[in-house]
C-alpha cells in the first residue's frame, strides 16, 4: 500500500503520521495493516494523511485499487504482452523505472517478482547488455516449488508421466530455470 511505502520511505512512523495528521494512530493503524479500506475511510481523513505525507488522495485511492493480484497465469501472459507491444529495451526501461521487481517481492508476490526478473535478465543476455546489479539480492533466491507452464502440468496429468514436466526442464529459458520458474517461450503470444 502507498502509504506504508511512504512511510518507510520517508522514515515516518505510524506514531509521527498520526501526529502529524491528527488522524488517530488506530485508524492510521487500521488503514495501514489493511483493516480500513480507503475507499472507504472519510474523505478527511484521506486528505489529511495524503497532505502529510505530500501525496494525493487520488494516490492513495489508485493504490488500495492496484493491490488486486490476478493469477500467475494472467501475470505471465501479460508480461509476455508487454514485451510483445513495447519491445525488449522500452520494455526492460519500465520494469526498472517503476522498480516493479522490487515492489512485487517486498509485497511477497514472489512468482511475480521472480519472473520479471528473469524476463528482465533474459532479455539482457540476449540483447547484450549489463545486467541490473540492484536486484542481485533477489537473483540469489528462488522459489520453493517449481513453476511449470498449465499446458506442461496438464499434460503430465493426463500422460500419468513426469516426462512432460522433466521435457519443460530440460527446454527452459536459464534466467527462469535458475529461479524455479520453467518457461521455454515468451515470444510465441497471442
Amino acid at each position: 500500500m502507498l502509504i506504508n511505502e511512504e512511510l518507510e520511505r520517508q522514515n515516518m512512523t505510524k506514531y509521527r503520521l498520526s501526529k502529524e495528521s491528527g488522524v488517530p494512530h488506530t485508524t492510521i493503524i487500521d488503514i495501514c495493516s489493511g483493516k480500513a479500506e480507503p475507499k472507504k475511510c472519510a474523505a478527511g481523513t484521506l486528505y489529511r494523511v495524503a497532505k502529510t505525507l505530500g501525496i494525493t488522495v487520488e494516490d492513495i485511492l489508485q493504490s488500495a485499487v492496484q493491490e488486486y493480484r490476478s493469477s500467475f497465469e494472467t501475470f505471465k501472459s501479460n508480461t509476455c504482452h508487454q514485451v510483445k507491444d513495447m519491445g525488449d529495451m522500452e520494455f526492460i526501461i519500465d520494469v526498472l523505472k517503476k522498480d516493479e521487481i522490487r515492489i512485487f517481492y517486498d509485497k511477497g508476490w514472489y512468482p511475480e517478482a521472480l519472473y520479471l526478473l528473469a524476463m528482465v535478465d533474459y532479455l539482457s543476455r540476449i540483447n547484450e547488455l549489463p545486467l541490473c546489479t540492484k536486484y542481485n539480492d533477489i537473483r540469489n533466491r528462488r522459489l520453493e516449488k517449481p513453476i511449470y507452464p498449465t499446458g506442461v502440468i496438464l499434460s503430465s496429468e493426463v500422460l500419468k508421466s513426469q516426462e512432460p514436466l522433466r521435457q519443460a526442464e530440460r527446454d527452459s529459458i536459464p534466467e527462469f530455470k535458475r529461479l524455479n520458474i520453467y518457461e521455454s517461450e515468451v515470444r510465441n503470444v497471442v
